[in-house]
């Protein structure tokens, strides 16, 4: 993948996000070594969360279901610059941002890639009308939480392996800002 023409690189890290050095990003999900990540959670006035559905031409977890955005921070960015940064490159909107909290996760995926990430956890919540890049997004929906924790656990399959990880801490957050 290319940004601008330029090679993408990850951020190496240790498990106490120790910046180790940086490393082309195909080249670290192959090797399955730990580097920063950052997703994101938008959310409406409703309570409705913004899905989205990958499209079929990633590099890996095409075509499932995941959360409004994700990617890597660039090597010098900061993950709530990333965050904002790839809010607008995949929905095309723009909401402010606050990390809720961060986790590690190693995942055997697709095409023998491993995602083992420092995943920084980001919501925000906004009502405007994504304008999706479809290089990124094949698909979108607002859903209410319950109805979505029941199409994850009646089809697990159709999600991302991050979001299934992480979608009930989302929820257990906002249950207590409110």
């Amino acid at each position: 993948m290319t940004n601008n023409n330029k090679i993408e690189k990850v951020i190496l890290v240790d498990e106490n996000d120790k910046v180790l050095g940086e490393m082309e990003k195909m080249e670290a999900h192959v090797k399955g070594l730990l580097h920063r990540a950052i997703s994101v959670f938008i959310v409406n006035s409703k309570g409705e969360w913004l899905i989205h559905q990958r499209a079929f031409n990633k590099y890996h977890s095409n075509g499932l279901w995941t959360n409004t955005c994700c990617s890597h921070p660039y090597p010098e960015e900061a993950s709530v610059d990333a965050a904002n940064r790839r809010l607008m490159e995949e929905m095309g909107m723009k909401a402010p941002l606050q990390e809720i909290f961060a986790f590690t996760y190693k995942e055997e995926l697709d095409n023998q890639l491993t995602e083992h990430e420092l995943d920084r956890v980001f919501i925000g919540f906004s009502d405007e009308k994504p304008q999706p890049n479809a290089d990124e997004v094949s698909n979108w929906k607002y859903i209410y939480f319950e109805e979505l924790k029941k199409d994850v656990k009646n089809n697990p399959q159709n999600y991302t392996v991050w979001f299934k990880k992480i979608y009930k801490r989302v929820e257990e957050h906002l249950n207590v800002k409110t």
